[in-house]
């Protein structure tokens, strides 16, 4: 069967093997509007309508893209005749309108996290594939340079068998938005937040493997949170073991006495040498990856690296070329399982 074949066979408009995908928006906060307008500055896709709630959020957005139609709701963007949908709402309604714009034909980005627990994410990686479209999670470190060259190092067996992992990621600010302080509707606090990004790290870095065991524990304001507490983490401890027996040791928190904005950081540690990615000077946004051996360091990666978007830029590059879904979503129902052992929940 010819690509164009293709394309008709699966509902894709002919437009699309030739033009810039045609995407909508749900969402334009902070990190919505960022990715609308790295998307915008790129040429990779036309950004046709935008829905949020949010009036200043609106007008701030009719800046980047004067044209993009504004739609009052989610239902009204998905009546749009569309390539693609960017979610960037709240956390509790990732999956619901992801499955949404997938069973309407819609190649889905979303933010982090694709769902509250794995039996949403999960869902939504079924219905991605029963439609058969390209479902992308802004999982957004992958995309670092430093991290691509840790993960390169690690794959090429220069450092030998990794059995130690480091995994920091502790924010001396927090989640200004209230729901994010609620469990019914964030899913959780810190570990879902900023642990998803080191889980991910890690796993991918590795291949994926198999989590045998987990051991945490998690607190808000100082204080063990119980069993099935209300309560959301705020600092948060693991231990996982593969099961080849290596050991990944997360630590992540929000508004902690870090002495600079943040400190970030997955350190791979194998029988030959080691491999760090690590933010540079406490910022959230500049990265390093040094490769040792014994007292020595080298440097495979260093500032700048303009990475914030590129997310986004590569799952459009994606849509422009097949709207079909790309089995590497399964990778995303492994982080959530691991996320779920880290809050003590059953897998579904």
């Amino acid at each position: 069967m010819t690509d164009a074949a293709l394309q008709q066979s699966v509902g894709w408009p002919a437009r699309c093997a030739q033009a810039a995908p045609r995407l909508g928006f749900a969402g334009v906060g902070w990190i919505g509007r960022n990715r609308l307008q790295a998307l915008a500055e790129s040429s990779l896709a036309e950004i046709h309508a935008v829905t949020d709630p949010d009036e200043l959020c609106i007008q701030s957005c009719r800046e980047i893209v004067p044209d993009a139609q504004i739609v009052g709701s989610f239902d009204e963007l998905l009546a749009q005749d569309l390539d693609g949908i960017v979610i960037a709402t709240p956390s509790a309604m990732h999956a619901e309108q992801s499955i949404a714009a997938l069973n309407r034909g819609f190649a889905v980005f979303c933010q982090k996290p694709l769902g509250r627990n794995a039996a949403e994410v999960k869902s939504v990686v079924q219905a991605a594939r029963r439609a058969d479209r390209l479902l992308g999670v802004d999982l957004s470190y992958r995309w670092t340079r430093a991290a691509s060259l840790v993960r390169d190092t690690v794959r090429s067996g220069r450092i030998g068998r990794v059995f130690n992992m480091e995994l920091i990621f502790h924010n001396a600010y927090g989640p200004t938005k209230p729901w994010f302080y609620d469990l019914r509707l964030a899913g959780g606090g810190c570990v879902i937040d900023l642990g998803v990004h080191l889980v991910d790290l890690a796993l991918w870095t590795l291949g994926f493997p198999e989590i045998i065991e987990t051991r945490s524990r998690l607190y808000n304001k100082g204080v063990l949170l119980r069993p099935n507490s209300a309560a959301v983490e705020d600092f948060a401890t693991a231990q996982l073991v593969t099961a080849d027996q290596a050991v990944l040791s997360l630590q992540c928190s929000w508004n902690l006495h870090a002495g600079c904005d943040a400190v970030i950081a997955a350190r791979f540690y194998g029988e030959r040498g080691a491999v760090f990615f690590e933010n540079v000077r406490g910022s959230f946004y500049d990265f390093s990856a040094r490769l040792c051996n014994g007292t020595q360091a080298a440097s495979l990666a260093e500032p700048p690296d303009a990475w914030f978007g590129r997310a986004a830029l590569e799952w459009a590059r994606k849509v422009q070329r097949s709207r079909r879904f790309d089995p590497e979503a399964e990778e995303y129902i492994a982080v959530a399982e691991v996320l779920d052992s880290i809050y003590g929940r059953q897998h579904v």
